[in-house]
């Protein structure tokens, strides 16, 4: 059997890190390089592109490319993470914002924008995680960065949910992205749930999920790995 040099796509269950579908893989199969391109926060599901052996060389080549994902965020609440996995600083009646108010605001949020990180991240601060300064209630100055937004659609509104689909550049916060929106509002927002449906050229409906990598065997595997010479043709 060749080396198992390649890609890997995986549909990340939710509460899953992107370290844990990593760790177990790397276990499942007995592998000894293992890596992914494109962090998910454990609240996001979806595409995850896992790297095996040769291809955790090519991690920055791989998740520099343009992710598409499929959302939804909740009006009415702000949280320190941007998501609902955060704990609430914030709460405002929402019950008036309506789908027309939220279309007008997103233009404001397409094209180059400048963004700057949440404090619970893993960007580092003098060599500290940003998430780790954050956890002992500490704040630090971030400097904005500049990301594209190409596309920022809403679908149906029900209740304080509103569901969205956004294409973004890399260094994207998705769930920065809603918190600002709920800001400008002014009913604040949240992150509710977030799926990653593209990584570039790569598709979720391409995807193992967790439950298929468990009955696959090696030989199964080798099977679902893209080769580097494809990956990189």
């Amino acid at each position: 059997m060749m080396p198992l040099d390649g890609v890997l796509l995986v549909d990340k269950p939710t509460d899953w890190t992107s370290h844990d579908v990593c760790a177990f893989v790397r276990s499942r199969f007995h592998l000894k390089k293992v890596g992914h391109a494109g962090t998910l926060d454990p609240l996001a599901t979806g595409l995850l592109v896992v790297l095996l052996g040769r291809a955790t060389k090519i991690s920055n080549t791989l998740s520099g490319h343009e992710k598409e994902y499929q959302g939804t965020m909740e009006l009415g609440i702000q949280t320190d993470s941007h998501d609902r996995q955060g704990k609430v600083i914030q709460v405002a009646p929402w019950e008036a914002v309506t789908l027309e108010d939220i279309r007008a605001k997103t233009a404001a949020f397409k094209g180059d924008i400048i963004q700057v990180p949440p404090m619970v991240s893993a960007l580092k601060h003098h060599g500290v995680r940003l998430y780790e300064l954050a956890r002992k209630g500490l704040t630090v100055p971030r400097e904005g960065r500049n990301v594209t937004v190409q596309e920022f659609e809403l679908g149906v509104k029900e209740g304080p949910f509103v569901h969205f689909h956004v294409s973004v550049s890399k260094g994207t916060y998705v769930r920065t992205l809603v918190n600002d929106l709920g800001e400008a509002l002014g009913c604040y927002a949240a992150l509710a749930a977030l799926k990653r449906v593209r990584s570039g050229r790569f598709s979720l409906k391409d995807a193992s999920t967790i439950e298929d990598l468990r009955r696959m065997e090696i030989t199964d595997l080798n099977e679902r790995v893209l080769r580097l010479s494809s990956v990189l043709s």
